[in-house]
Formats: structure tokens, C-alpha cells, sequence
């Protein structure tokens, strides 16, 4: 191979490689301008999506911020309202108040001026007493003087007359002496009490043992009374309550003595026939439902009740005790309502006297706290209740005023007299309690039998539902001085052996009549 064929052959290679390398960098770029052109795909692919997920995320956060701020609305409105409400409830109890008081400035001027009326004819009678006393010592005298009786008889007559004299001036004065104190004493206590009714304005609710539930229609009885009667016996079995069913339209009657258990059968029976579905497993549902409502029920009240007082949170057990109590009455009277107004009536007659407020308004709303404990628990409610009480709370004056509220333990402070005393105030007002009709008529033959056992008492009449006696009295065995010892000892012994709420006033009267006839 000559030399120039070398060179030839050298130059082709070469420019064989050039050329290859030519084309393999215009490949290669190529293929990097096209990477670049997919990876600007999936970025510009990548960027969409971010912004279709930020919008997403945006229409999301608008409409939970719209939720938010619709539930807030909601809640500031319904907030507004009860604040409403309770303002016009305020009102409305300050002009109570306000009414109440110029009542009882009224009252004050007629007291004044009967004072005064009083006080006149105090003067006249002694005025008289003393007339009197000189006619009794010239008959003395001309007994003396022109008498022929003897000396004995003379000093007979004359202890006699002296006798009759002093027994009517110790009359007079026992008389005078009581009625200052008593009339000392009541204002004060009047204008104590009075200070605290006038404060103090509670509701009262008045239930039965039994509870009416109205039914759309009297088809709706057969679908709770079930097939073959398993509905109503499930019912009656799971809540322990009995359902009556008879001829009343549209409507069944729930009864039982447990307060809270005829509620929730209630409550369950009202929910049953709205929702329309009435077999055993419902039922045993919606009673369990049920439950769980009225025991959060029972928590508001027994919190409410706390806040009304303004009075430290007891202990748990306490506070359960006082969220049944919302559903016991007395006598009609809703017991926790009962308490929280004793309660209230306590503790602004003891901030009256400088005591503390505060115990007396726990004293006056676990004094019945006893009521609602189970029936397995024996003694009289004061006690029990005290004995519950005593478990959480440590203090031997709140015991004390729980247990002695009726009696059954002697009082050792103040606060124990209060209240007693609140607790006969809330059971006075005029339709806080009720009364059968029997139980009324019995309380009323009573009370007039008992003021006609006293000598001297021809008939009586028990007026205003009980509240006052009106006794007539033999003119010719009861005189006018001792008319004030028969008052005092008849209300002595109605106090003694009747029982009665709130208090009695004993009038009595005594007529002279003369009469004669003209032909």
C-alpha cells in the first residue's frame, strides 16, 4: 500500500469519525430538547392541577367559613333572645316589686293611724278604770258607815271588791305588757320577712300522679296496646309505669307515684307516637333515649338551681339528688323550686340579722333533700336527708337545719330558725300547695271543735280557708277583761295539737243586747 492510499484511507476515517460525531451530538440534542419539552409538559400539567387543587381548597375553606359563621349567628341570636327574655322577666318583677311597695306604705299609714285610734281609746278605758275604782271605794265606804252587817261581812264584801279590782288591773297589764312586745317583736319580724318575700319571686308548679298523652287519633290505642298486647305490656315492663287506656278520646293516661319514671314514660310514649314505630325493640329503645335526656335534664336543673342561689357547686351525689328533686312535688308543690325559694328566703333573712348568707341558703335548699331518697331508706326526711348530707358536707350548722326543720332534733342556731321559718313561708303562699277536699274539711270541723271545748263559747266559725277563727263567747261568763286570756290560751292549743300551714288568727267577739218589747 503506497502512501498516499494511507493518507487516503486516514482522511476517510477521520472524516468518517467527524461525520459520526456530527450526528450523534445532533442526536443527542435532539433528545435533550425533547426532555426539556416534556418535563415543560408535566410542569405546566403540574402547575394546573396545583391551581385546580388551591381553588378546590378555597370554595372549601369559603364554605366551612359560611358554616361557621351561619352557627355563630345562630347561637348569638338565640343567646339574644333568652337575654331578652330574661330582661323582660326582670322588668317585669320590678314592677311587682314596685307595686308590692306602695302596698305595703299604705298598709304602714292605716297601722299608724289605727295605733293612734288604739292609744285614744287606751286613755278612755283608764279613764273609766279609774271612775270605777272611786265607785268601788265610796261603796266601801258607805258600807262601812251605814250598814248594819258585820264587821266580817263588811271585810268580805270589800276583799271582794278589791279582788275584782286587782284581777282586772293585773288584766289590764298583762294586757299592756304583752301587746308592746308583741307588737316590738312582729314589726320586726314583719318588716324582716316581708323584706324577703318582697325579694324573693318564685314560680310553682303543681303535678299529679298521673300524666295525660294526647294521640293524633284513637286508632293510635290499638297500635300501643300492640298485638295480643305485647306493645303496652313491654311498655309497662321496661318503664315501670302503668298506661291506662279507656274511653277518653284521643288521648291515654300514664300513672305511677315515681315522678321521674312516669316522665321519661311520658316523654318515651309522646316520641313513640310522633315517630309512628311501636314494637317491643323500639320501645326499649326509645326508653333508654329517654333516660339519658332526662338525666342531662336533671343536671341543667340541679346546675340552674346552684346559679339562681349563687352558692358553691356540692359535691356530685348532691348534685344528682337535687336534679331528682325536680321531678318530686309536695303537697302539688315542685320540691326543687320549693327549696331554691327556702333557700333564698333564708339567706336574705340571715344577710337581715348580719349571718352568713351563703350557709343559710345551702341549709334552706338540701332541707328537703331527704324527699327523694330511695324507699328503702326509713326515718323521717328531715333526718335521712341530714344523714346524706352529712356524708359531703362538713359542716354541723347546715346538719343541723336540715335535721331540725320539723322538729325532730332540737335547733342550735340561728340559722336552723330561719329555715323553718323560710320553709313555712314558701308552704303558705296562697297556691303553692294543694289540699283534697277531705283533708280540708277535716282540718276545719277540727279546729272549731277545739275552740268549742273552752268554757264560755257558745259557737265558732273557721273563715278564709281555715287562716282565722271567729269565736263567740257567752256574754254572761266571759267579761271583757279576761276575753284576752281565752284568746291566748285558745291559740295556745291550736298550736299545741292542730297542724296546719302558715298561721291562725283567733277573734273573738262578745255582744251585749238588751231587748224589750212595746205593746
Amino acid at each position: 500500500m503506497t502512501f498516499s492510499e494511507v493518507i487516503f484511507l486516514l482522511f476517510v476515517g477521520a472524516t468518517g469519525t467527524l461525520i459520526g460525531w456530527i450526528v450523534s451530538a445532533k442526536f443527542q440534542k435532539n433528545k435533550i430538547i425533547g426532555a426539556e419539552r416534556s418535563a415543560a409538559s408535566i410542569i405546566e400539567r403540574a402547575n394546573k392541577e396545583a391551581k385546580t387543587i388551591e381553588k378546590e381548597i378555597l370554595v372549601e375553606a369559603k364554605d366551612a367559613s359560611f358554616r361557621m359563621k351561619s352557627e355563630v349567628e345562630n347561637q348569638l341570636s338565640e343567646k339574644s333572645k333568652l337575654m331578652q327574655d330574661r330582661e323582660n322577666s326582670l322588668n317585669q318583677r320590678e314592677l311587682g316589686i314596685e307595686r308590692k311597695s306602695d302596698l305595703l306604705d299604705r298598709k304602714e299609714s292605716n297601722l299608724i293611724s289605727s295605733e293612734e285610734d288604739l292609744d285614744e281609746r287606751s286613755r278612755l278605758l283608764k279613764k273609766k278604770d279609774q271612775k270605777f275604782s272611786e265607785l268601788i271605794e265610796d261603796q266601801n265606804i258607805k258600807l262601812e258607815n251605814i250598814s248594819k252587817i258585820s264587821q266580817e261581812e263588811a271585810k268580805e264584801i270589800l276583799m271582794k271588791n278589791l279582788m275584782e279590782k286587782a284581777r282586772q288591773d293585773s288584766a289590764l297589764k298583762v294586757k299592756e305588757i304583752k301587746d308592746e312586745s308583741i307588737r316590738t317583736a312582729v314589726l320586726e319580724a314583719k318588716k324582716i320577712i316581708v323584706s324577703a318575700i318582697q325579694r324573693c319571686a318564685a314560680d310553682h308548679s303543681s303535678e299529679n300522679s298521673v300524666s295525660v298523652v294526647h294521640l293524633p287519633s284513637d286508632s293510635m290505642k290499638g297500635r300501643i296496646i300492640g298485638r295480643e298486647g305485647r306493645n303496652i305490656r313491654s311498655f309497662e315492663s321496661i318503664t315501670g309505669i302503668e298506661v291506662i287506656i279507656d274511653d277518653t278520646p284521643e288521648a291515654v293516661v300514664i300513672s305511677g307515684f315515681d315522678p321521674v319514671r312516669r316522665e321519661i314514660a311520658r316523654l318515651s310514649l309522646e316520641t313513640l307516637v310522633t315517630d309512628g314505630r311501636i314494637h317491643p325493640a323500639r320501645i326499649e329503645e326509645v326508653v333508654k333515649k329517654t333516660k339519658e335526656e332526662i338525666n342531662d335534664f336533671m343536671k341543667v336543673a340541679a346546675e340552674d338551681s346552684i346559679l339562681e342561689l349563687n352558692i358553691p357547686r356540692p359535691h356530685d351525689e348532691i348534685m344528682k339528688l337535687l336534679g331528682r328533686m325536680n321531678y318530686r312535688t309536695s303537697y302539688g308543690q315542685n320540691v326543687l323550686k320549693h327549696s331554691v325559694e327556702v333557700g333564698m328566703l333564708a339567706g336574705l333573712m340571715a344577710a337581715e340579722l348580719s349571718l352568713d348568707g351563703d350557709i343559710a341558703k345551702i341549709s334552706g335548699l338540701l332541707h328537703d333533700i331527704g324527699k327523694v331518697l330511695d324507699k328503702d331508706t326509713t326515718g323521717p326526711h328531715a333526718i335521712t336527708g341530714a344523714n346524706v348530707v352529712r356524708k359531703y358536707i362538713d359542716n354541723d350548722i347546715i346538719i343541723n337545719a336540715i335535721e331540725s326543720h320539723h322538729e325532730e332534733v332540737e335547733m342550735t342556731n340561728p340559722i336552723s330558725a330561719l329555715v323553718q321559718a323560710a320553709d313555712s313561708i314558701s308552704g303558705a303562699r296562697r297556691g303553692a300547695r294543694g289540699d283534697t277536699l277531705e283533708a280540708y274539711i277535716k282540718r276545719m270541723t277540727d279546729l272549731e271543735k277545739l275552740v268549742e271545748s273552752f268554757r264560755g263559747v257558745s259557737k265558732s266559725y273557721a273563715i278564709q280557708a281555715g287562716r282565722e277563727i271567729r269565736v263567740v263567747v257567752e256574754n254572761d261568763r266571759v267579761d271583757d277583761a279576761s276575753m284576752d286570756a281565752l284568746s291566748t290560751e285558745i291559740s295556745d292549743k291550736i298550736q299545741a295539737e292542730l297542724t296546719y300551714p302558715g298561721q291562725i288568727k283567733v277573734v273573738l267577739i262578745r255582744e251585749q243586747r238588751s231587748v224589750s218589747f212595746a205593746k
